[in-house]
Protein backbone atom coordinates (compact mmCIF):
# COMPACT_ATOMS: atom_id res chain seq x y z
CA UNK A 1 0.00 0.00 0.00
CA UNK A 2 1.05 3.71 -0.82
CA UNK A 3 -0.17 6.75 -0.58
CA UNK A 4 -0.20 7.32 -4.12
CA UNK A 5 -2.59 4.36 -4.29
CA UNK A 6 -4.52 4.83 -7.24
CA UNK A 7 -7.19 1.83 -6.47
CA UNK A 8 -9.79 2.55 -3.98
CA UNK A 9 -9.85 0.37 -0.44
CA UNK A 10 -12.69 -0.79 0.88
CA UNK A 11 -12.63 -0.06 4.39
CA UNK A 12 -15.12 -1.30 7.35
CA UNK A 13 -15.91 0.51 10.48
CA UNK A 14 -17.74 -1.36 12.90
CA UNK A 15 -19.44 0.61 15.96
CA UNK A 16 -19.87 3.06 13.20
CA UNK A 17 -22.97 4.84 15.33
CA UNK A 18 -20.56 5.56 18.27
CA UNK A 19 -18.81 8.50 19.72
CA UNK A 20 -15.82 6.68 18.85
CA UNK A 21 -16.24 6.59 15.19
CA UNK A 22 -17.55 10.15 15.40
CA UNK A 23 -13.79 11.27 16.36
CA UNK A 24 -12.23 9.00 13.97
CA UNK A 25 -14.12 8.91 10.76
CA UNK A 26 -13.15 12.63 9.97
CA UNK A 27 -9.66 11.46 10.09
CA UNK A 28 -9.83 8.36 7.97
CA UNK A 29 -11.84 10.62 5.38
CA UNK A 30 -9.67 13.52 5.35
CA UNK A 31 -6.51 11.41 4.52
CA UNK A 32 -4.78 11.45 7.95
CA UNK A 33 -4.72 7.49 8.33
CA UNK A 34 -4.30 5.92 4.83
CA UNK A 35 -2.81 8.95 3.37
CA UNK A 36 -3.47 12.47 1.09
CA UNK A 37 -3.92 10.61 -2.28
CA UNK A 38 -6.34 7.24 -1.53
CA UNK A 39 -9.29 7.21 -2.37
CA UNK A 40 -12.07 4.50 0.00
CA UNK A 41 -15.17 3.05 -0.10
CA UNK A 42 -16.39 3.01 3.12
CA UNK A 43 -18.59 0.81 4.57
CA UNK A 44 -20.14 1.46 8.30
CA UNK A 45 -21.91 -1.54 10.08
CA UNK A 46 -23.62 -1.32 13.66
CA UNK A 47 -27.01 -2.41 14.84
CA UNK A 48 -30.03 -2.20 13.92
CA UNK A 49 -31.61 -0.08 17.09
CA UNK A 50 -28.43 2.70 15.50
CA UNK A 51 -29.14 3.02 12.35
CA UNK A 52 -31.14 5.83 12.97
CA UNK A 53 -27.85 7.46 14.33
CA UNK A 54 -25.72 6.23 11.76
CA UNK A 55 -28.15 7.82 9.08
CA UNK A 56 -26.87 11.00 10.75
CA UNK A 57 -23.63 10.40 10.59
CA UNK A 58 -23.77 9.63 6.94
CA UNK A 59 -24.96 12.83 6.42
CA UNK A 60 -22.29 14.65 8.13
CA UNK A 61 -19.53 12.80 6.47
CA UNK A 62 -22.23 13.63 3.27
CA UNK A 63 -22.36 17.36 3.90
CA UNK A 64 -17.80 17.34 4.66
CA UNK A 65 -17.85 16.33 0.87
CA UNK A 66 -14.49 14.98 1.56
CA UNK A 67 -13.48 13.66 -1.99
CA UNK A 68 -11.17 10.74 -1.35
CA UNK A 69 -14.33 8.96 -0.46
CA UNK A 70 -16.24 7.13 -3.59
CA UNK A 71 -19.18 5.98 -1.47
CA UNK A 72 -21.09 5.31 2.06
CA UNK A 73 -22.73 2.78 2.53
CA UNK A 74 -24.53 2.30 5.87
CA UNK A 75 -25.29 -1.14 6.94
CA UNK A 76 -26.30 -3.62 10.02
CA UNK A 77 -25.23 -7.14 7.29
CA UNK A 78 -21.88 -8.84 8.23
CA UNK A 79 -21.26 -9.39 4.44
CA UNK A 80 -22.46 -5.96 2.97
CA UNK A 81 -19.74 -5.19 5.45
CA UNK A 82 -16.59 -7.31 4.60
CA UNK A 83 -17.36 -7.96 1.48
CA UNK A 84 -13.81 -7.63 -0.25
CA UNK A 85 -12.70 -5.74 3.21
CA UNK A 86 -9.08 -4.12 2.70
CA UNK A 87 -9.02 -2.96 6.38
CA UNK A 88 -11.61 -3.22 9.13
CA UNK A 89 -11.54 -0.92 11.99
CA UNK A 90 -14.16 -2.92 14.46
CA UNK A 91 -15.15 -0.57 17.14
CA UNK A 92 -18.42 -1.81 17.93
CA UNK A 93 -18.66 -4.20 21.34
CA UNK A 94 -21.17 -4.42 23.94
CA UNK A 95 -20.43 -1.86 26.37
CA UNK A 96 -20.14 -2.43 30.44
CA UNK A 97 -23.73 -1.54 32.40
CA UNK A 98 -23.70 -0.57 35.68
CA UNK A 99 -23.56 -4.12 37.88
CA UNK A 100 -22.28 -6.17 35.08
CA UNK A 101 -19.60 -8.77 35.96
CA UNK A 102 -16.63 -8.86 33.48
CA UNK A 103 -17.71 -12.48 32.89
CA UNK A 104 -20.63 -11.40 31.35
CA UNK A 105 -19.41 -8.70 29.14
CA UNK A 106 -16.20 -11.03 27.90
CA UNK A 107 -19.30 -13.45 26.92
CA UNK A 108 -21.33 -10.96 25.49
CA UNK A 109 -18.53 -9.64 23.07
CA UNK A 110 -17.31 -12.94 22.77
CA UNK A 111 -19.91 -13.72 20.53
CA UNK A 112 -19.79 -10.29 18.39
CA UNK A 113 -16.23 -11.03 17.27
CA UNK A 114 -17.00 -14.66 16.32
CA UNK A 115 -19.24 -13.43 14.28
CA UNK A 116 -17.12 -10.86 12.74
CA UNK A 117 -14.00 -13.04 12.91
CA UNK A 118 -16.43 -15.71 10.26
CA UNK A 119 -17.34 -13.01 8.35
CA UNK A 120 -13.98 -11.78 7.95
CA UNK A 121 -13.28 -15.26 6.89
CA UNK A 122 -16.18 -15.44 4.39
CA UNK A 123 -15.85 -11.99 2.60
CA UNK A 124 -12.57 -10.20 3.37
CA UNK A 125 -9.24 -9.74 1.39
CA UNK A 126 -6.70 -12.43 2.99
CA UNK A 127 -4.78 -9.51 2.54
CA UNK A 128 -7.00 -7.21 4.93
CA UNK A 129 -5.70 -5.40 8.09
CA UNK A 130 -7.73 -5.88 10.80
CA UNK A 131 -7.57 -3.19 14.34
CA UNK A 132 -9.51 -3.97 17.24
CA UNK A 133 -10.37 -1.16 19.43
CA UNK A 134 -13.13 -2.58 21.39
CA UNK A 135 -12.71 -3.68 24.97
CA UNK A 136 -11.37 -6.30 26.11
CA UNK A 137 -9.56 -5.32 22.93
CA UNK A 138 -6.96 -7.71 23.17
CA UNK A 139 -9.16 -10.55 24.17
CA UNK A 140 -11.61 -9.64 21.37
CA UNK A 141 -8.64 -8.99 18.74
CA UNK A 142 -8.25 -13.12 20.01
CA UNK A 143 -11.50 -14.09 19.49
CA UNK A 144 -11.81 -12.64 15.73
CA UNK A 145 -8.29 -14.33 14.37
CA UNK A 146 -9.39 -17.57 15.74
CA UNK A 147 -12.69 -17.52 13.71
CA UNK A 148 -10.50 -16.27 10.44
CA UNK A 149 -8.30 -18.93 10.42
CA UNK A 150 -7.11 -18.46 6.64
CA UNK A 151 -6.47 -14.84 7.62
CA UNK A 152 -2.64 -14.24 8.45
CA UNK A 153 -2.62 -14.03 12.09
CA UNK A 154 0.28 -10.98 11.58
CA UNK A 155 -2.97 -9.02 9.95
CA UNK A 156 -4.39 -8.96 13.35
CA UNK A 157 -3.62 -6.58 16.09
CA UNK A 158 -5.42 -4.41 19.06
CA UNK A 159 -5.53 -1.01 19.88
CA UNK A 160 -2.89 0.16 22.58
CA UNK A 161 -1.65 3.60 20.73
CA UNK A 162 -2.87 5.96 23.47
CA UNK A 163 0.64 5.58 25.31
CA UNK A 164 3.30 7.33 27.77
CA UNK A 165 4.19 10.67 25.19
CA UNK A 166 1.30 13.08 26.94
CA UNK A 167 2.67 12.25 30.34
CA UNK A 168 6.40 12.80 29.09
CA UNK A 169 5.42 15.52 27.50
CA UNK A 170 3.61 17.18 30.36
CA UNK A 171 6.76 16.03 32.66
CA UNK A 172 9.35 17.95 30.36
CA UNK A 173 7.52 20.22 28.49
CA UNK A 174 8.94 18.81 24.96
CA UNK A 175 6.75 18.52 21.95
CA UNK A 176 5.58 15.31 21.12
CA UNK A 177 8.08 14.93 18.05
CA UNK A 178 10.72 14.47 20.48
CA UNK A 179 9.37 11.71 22.45
CA UNK A 180 10.53 8.83 21.01
CA UNK A 181 10.67 4.82 21.71
CA UNK A 182 7.14 5.07 24.42
CA UNK A 183 6.41 1.14 25.29
CA UNK A 184 3.27 -0.49 26.68
CA UNK A 185 3.87 -4.27 27.51
CA UNK A 186 0.47 -6.68 27.86
CA UNK A 187 -3.29 -6.16 28.31
CA UNK A 188 -5.61 -2.93 27.40
CA UNK A 189 -6.03 -2.85 30.69
CA UNK A 190 -4.85 -1.29 33.94
CA UNK A 191 -2.48 -4.00 34.23
CA UNK A 192 -0.84 -2.83 31.12
CA UNK A 193 2.88 -1.75 31.60
CA UNK A 194 4.15 1.58 30.48
CA UNK A 195 8.25 0.82 30.41
CA UNK A 196 9.77 4.35 29.94
CA UNK A 197 13.10 2.70 30.19
CA UNK A 198 13.31 2.82 26.26
CA UNK A 199 11.78 6.58 25.99
CA UNK A 200 14.45 9.20 24.69
CA UNK A 201 14.08 13.07 24.52
CA UNK A 202 15.73 15.06 21.58
CA UNK A 203 16.42 18.20 22.70
CA UNK A 204 16.34 21.93 20.54
CA UNK A 205 19.98 21.68 19.28
CA UNK A 206 18.98 17.71 17.81
CA UNK A 207 21.10 15.57 20.46
CA UNK A 208 19.16 12.45 22.22
CA UNK A 209 18.82 11.83 25.64
CA UNK A 210 17.34 8.90 27.24
CA UNK A 211 14.22 10.10 29.43
CA UNK A 212 16.19 8.31 33.03
CA UNK A 213 18.76 11.00 32.22
CA UNK A 214 16.68 14.18 32.37
CA UNK A 215 14.46 13.35 35.65
CA UNK A 216 15.08 15.38 38.78
CA UNK A 217 13.29 12.69 40.71
CA UNK A 218 14.31 8.99 39.57
CA UNK A 219 10.43 7.98 41.51
CA UNK A 220 8.91 10.01 38.86
CA UNK A 221 8.03 7.20 36.45
CA UNK A 222 7.15 4.61 39.17
CA UNK A 223 5.36 6.82 40.96
CA UNK A 224 3.74 8.87 38.86
CA UNK A 225 4.00 8.09 35.20
CA UNK A 226 3.03 4.41 35.24
CA UNK A 227 -0.16 5.16 37.10
CA UNK A 228 -1.58 8.04 35.45
CA UNK A 229 -1.31 6.11 32.17
CA UNK A 230 -2.57 2.74 33.73
CA UNK A 231 -5.60 4.83 35.11
CA UNK A 232 -6.22 7.63 32.15
CA UNK A 233 -9.21 6.14 31.04
CA UNK A 234 -11.10 5.78 34.27
CA UNK A 235 -10.25 9.77 34.51
CA UNK A 236 -11.72 10.70 31.66
CA UNK A 237 -14.63 8.67 32.47
CA UNK A 238 -14.79 10.13 35.45
CA UNK A 239 -14.57 13.84 34.14
CA UNK A 240 -16.42 13.25 31.26
CA UNK A 241 -19.02 10.94 32.13
CA UNK A 242 -18.03 9.28 28.74
CA UNK A 243 -15.38 7.09 27.38
CA UNK A 244 -12.83 8.45 25.46
CA UNK A 245 -13.63 9.44 22.23
CA UNK A 246 -11.35 11.84 20.44
CA UNK A 247 -7.62 10.56 21.89
CA UNK A 248 -8.71 6.74 21.06
CA UNK A 249 -9.60 8.47 17.21
CA UNK A 250 -6.21 10.04 17.32
CA UNK A 251 -4.38 6.58 18.42
CA UNK A 252 -6.24 4.52 15.79
CA UNK A 253 -5.23 7.17 12.91
CA UNK A 254 -1.24 6.70 14.52
CA UNK A 255 -1.26 3.09 14.84
CA UNK A 256 -2.46 2.29 11.23
CA UNK A 257 -0.72 5.15 9.70
CA UNK A 258 2.76 3.19 11.66
CA UNK A 259 1.70 0.40 10.80
CA UNK A 260 0.82 0.43 7.12
CA UNK A 261 3.41 2.67 6.21
CA UNK A 262 6.25 2.43 8.72
CA UNK A 263 7.88 4.31 12.06
CA UNK A 264 11.21 5.75 12.25
CA UNK A 265 10.81 5.11 16.33
CA UNK A 266 9.60 1.73 18.34
CA UNK A 267 5.80 1.82 18.82
CA UNK A 268 3.81 -0.52 20.97
CA UNK A 269 0.94 -2.99 19.09
CA UNK A 270 -0.64 -6.01 20.52
CA UNK A 271 -0.53 -9.04 18.12
CA UNK A 272 -0.12 -12.42 18.51
CA UNK A 273 2.35 -13.46 20.95
CA UNK A 274 3.11 -16.74 19.64
CA UNK A 275 7.10 -17.16 19.11
CA UNK A 276 8.14 -14.04 20.98
CA UNK A 277 11.77 -13.39 22.59
CA UNK A 278 10.14 -12.18 26.56
CA UNK A 279 8.76 -15.19 27.47
CA UNK A 280 4.86 -14.37 26.92
CA UNK A 281 2.98 -17.63 26.45
CA UNK A 282 1.90 -18.24 22.87
CA UNK A 283 -1.62 -17.57 21.62
CA UNK A 284 -2.25 -14.27 23.47
CA UNK A 285 -2.80 -10.60 22.04
CA UNK A 286 -0.14 -8.94 23.51
CA UNK A 287 1.27 -5.31 23.33
CA UNK A 288 5.33 -5.55 22.24
CA UNK A 289 7.63 -3.04 21.51
CA UNK A 290 7.45 -3.38 17.28
CA UNK A 291 9.44 -1.76 14.24
CA UNK A 292 6.69 -0.84 11.62
CA UNK A 293 8.46 -1.38 8.50
CA UNK A 294 6.08 -0.07 5.99
CA UNK A 295 3.57 -1.98 3.53
CA UNK A 296 1.72 -3.49 6.77
CA UNK A 297 5.22 -5.12 8.28
CA UNK A 298 6.72 -4.74 11.37
CA UNK A 299 9.00 -6.97 13.51
CA UNK A 300 9.05 -7.61 17.04
CA UNK A 301 12.29 -5.07 19.09
CA UNK A 302 14.58 -6.79 21.23
CA UNK A 303 14.78 -4.26 23.78
CA UNK A 304 15.78 -4.97 27.55
CA UNK A 305 13.25 -5.93 30.19
CA UNK A 306 14.33 -4.90 34.21
CA UNK A 307 13.02 -7.42 36.81
CA UNK A 308 10.66 -4.98 38.05
CA UNK A 309 9.17 -4.91 34.48
CA UNK A 310 8.93 -8.68 33.79
CA UNK A 311 7.14 -8.89 37.04
CA UNK A 312 4.49 -6.32 35.95
CA UNK A 313 4.19 -7.92 32.82
CA UNK A 314 3.52 -11.59 34.15
CA UNK A 315 0.39 -9.63 36.21
CA UNK A 316 -0.82 -8.98 32.86
CA UNK A 317 -0.28 -12.04 31.37
CA UNK A 318 -2.20 -13.56 33.96
CA UNK A 319 -5.06 -11.08 33.71
CA UNK A 320 -5.06 -12.32 29.47
CA UNK A 321 -5.07 -15.97 30.23
CA UNK A 322 -7.79 -15.68 32.60
CA UNK A 323 -10.00 -13.45 29.78
CA UNK A 324 -8.99 -16.26 27.39
CA UNK A 325 -9.91 -19.44 29.00
CA UNK A 326 -13.44 -17.47 29.64
CA UNK A 327 -13.96 -16.29 26.41
CA UNK A 328 -13.32 -19.45 24.81
CA UNK A 329 -15.72 -21.81 27.24
CA UNK A 330 -18.74 -19.60 26.09
CA UNK A 331 -17.78 -18.81 22.81
CA UNK A 332 -16.01 -22.20 21.11
CA UNK A 333 -14.22 -24.51 23.16
CA UNK A 334 -12.11 -25.79 20.52
CA UNK A 335 -9.95 -23.07 20.45
CA UNK A 336 -8.82 -23.19 23.87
Amino acid sequence: MTASSATALNVVVSGAAGQVAYAFLPLLCSGRVLGPNQRIHLRLLDIPQSLEVLGGVVMELNDCAFHLVDDIVPTTDLETAFENADIAILLGGFPRKQGMERKELISKNGSIFKAQGEALELYARRSVKVLVVANPANTNCLIAMKHAPSIPTENFSALVWLNLHFFTIEHKHVSSKDVRNCVIWGNHSNTQVPDAAHVVIQSADGSVAPLADLLQDSDWIDSSLRPLVQNRGAAIIKARKLSSAMSVGAAIAGHMNDWLFGSSELVSMAILSTGNKYGVPDDLIYSFPVKCLGHGEYQVANVAVSPAIAKLMQVSTDELQGEKVEAFSQVDNSHV
